[in-house]
């Protein structure tokens, strides 16, 4: 159930007019290499998986690929992606799964997609919206913080965030919603330094609040 506060209204439809058309910004084939270039992206930007992303594709096309390949050929590939131990390990199991589990095939439903090692929340429902345009909020950390600033939540946990958001933004709005606060965070809203003189939504901004922790 949406909220019909005009407020809310005027949030959604500001940034419906500055960012008509969104997309996420990983480039990719298909559903599994989404999959990868979204766990890659976790404390990464999107540029750097882009740029890592071709190399990597080439090496290790397939789920069985990479269930295959010595982890060490993994963390060579996705490096510079940081945290890369960690990504390669997650990158060969969740490769593993996919083929034990679904038959090397990406999954449909958030349920199913979380069982995935490496995936949470937020990278299921990337995977969701952008291949199979099923409705879900994308909870990162632009969204998290430019939604408590604009009062559209006072928590800081991505779950509880999410459900606010989805009580909140009409469902067929939901994937573009996330992508919209996502393109205003790295233009306008951001972290230590927002840029509160030229910002569209100024007027709306909570962020002075003393119950908002921010970032």
């Amino acid at each position: 159930m949406t909220s019909p506060d005009p407020r809310i209204t005027e949030i959604r439809e500001t940034l419906i007019a500055r960012y008509p058309d969104v997309k996420t910004q990983l480039d990719y084939q298909n559903p599994f290499q989404l999959l990868v270039a979204t766990i890659l992206s976790a404390q990464c930007t999107d540029k750097q998986v882009n740029a890592v992303t071709p190399k990597l594709f080439a090496v290790l096309p397939s789920p069985a690929d990479f269930a295959e390949a010595d982890l060490d050929t993994i963390e060579s590939l996705v490096r510079s992606t940081g945290f890369y131990k960690n990504k390669a390990k997650s990158l060969k199991n969740c490769a593993r799964a996919l083929i034990d589990g679904f038959g090397g095939e990406v999954p449909n439903t958030l349920d199913e997609l979380v069982t995935l090692p490496g995936v949470g929340r937020k990278t299921a429902n990337v995977v969701l919206g952008a291949v199979f345009g099923i409705p879900g909020i994308v909870v990162d950390t632009h969204v998290a913080r430019i939604s408590r600033r604009l009062d559209l939540t006072r928590h800081t946990d991505p779950e509880k965030i999410e459900r606010d958001l989805m009580a909140v933004i009409p469902e067929n709005e939901w994937n573009d919603f996330s992508l919209r606060l996502i393109y205003f965070g790295r233009a306008i809203c951001m972290a230590r330094k927002p840029a509160c003189d030229r910002c569209f939504l100024n007027h709306l901004c909570y962020a002075d609040e003393k119950w908002i922790k921010l970032p």
